[in-house]
């Protein structure tokens, strides 16, 4: 048990440790919208930014390259919203577990235009921009490395926390499965030996209204 507890306390400091960053560049043809979720805890930071990628970068962004944006939580409540932008940032402080969704729609548009999008969204210690807190003087440099610790400590402990209250849920769930199930046992059992009972009772009245016990 302790083996497996530390087994999965490492893989969760090497999750947290690794890069958090959805980065992705995606395209997009006009009247068309692409959504994409991601799994953010409960008062977690996240942070995202968006924009259009010029196909000409000696000229300015074509008319038709204009793209909507909207960010909601699991409850559908919006925390952001942009229309007939094409380029632009957002930021939410989460209040719930659960997967957030960014979709971005392409204007429409005739003739079609394939549009390429460039989208990074990035959660919790990984919203910060560390290289642009750290300073040239090497006390400062040591001062934001213990920040960037403290912060990645921070986060292993509240996802330890989640985990264990997730745990404690499916624990209960399947106690609760459990006992449902013993009941509906006894219940099947008393149904049987009741169906049996009555049909012995009619065999027998069956049988002496026939005179043959």
């Amino acid at each position: 048990m302790d083996l497996h507890r530390s087994s999965t306390i490492i893989l969760l400091i090497l999750s947290i440790l690794s890069p958090a960053t959805l980065s992705m560049r995606y395209e997009l043809l006009s009247g068309h919208t692409k959504c994409i979720s991601e799994e953010i805890h409960a008062n977690a930071m996240s942070v995202g930014k968006y924009s259009i990628v010029n196909p000409h970068e000696d000229h300015p962004l074509p008319s038709s390259h204009k793209i909507t944006v909207k960010v909601t939580s699991p409850q559908g409540t919006a925390y952001h919203e942009a229309d007939g932008v094409s380029t632009g940032q957002f930021s939410l402080t989460a209040v719930e577990t659960g997967d957030y969704i960014t979709c971005i729609s392409a204007v429409d548009h005739k003739p079609e235009t394939m549009l390429t999008i460039d989208f990074d969204w990035r959660t919790g210690v990984h919203t910060k921009d560390w290289s642009t807190v750290a300073k040239r003087s090497q006390v400062e440099n040591i001062e934001s490395e213990v920040k960037k610790l403290l912060d990645t400590v921070t986060s292993i402990h509240d996802e330890m926390f989640y985990l264990r209250d997730r745990e404690e849920e499916m624990h209960e769930l399947n106690i609760s499965t459990n006992s449902k199930m013993a009941w509906l046992s006894f219940m099947s059992l008393g149904v049987c030996l009741s169906v049996a009972g009555l049909q012995f009772w009619h065999l027998k009245t069956f049988f002496e209204k026939k005179k043959l016990i």
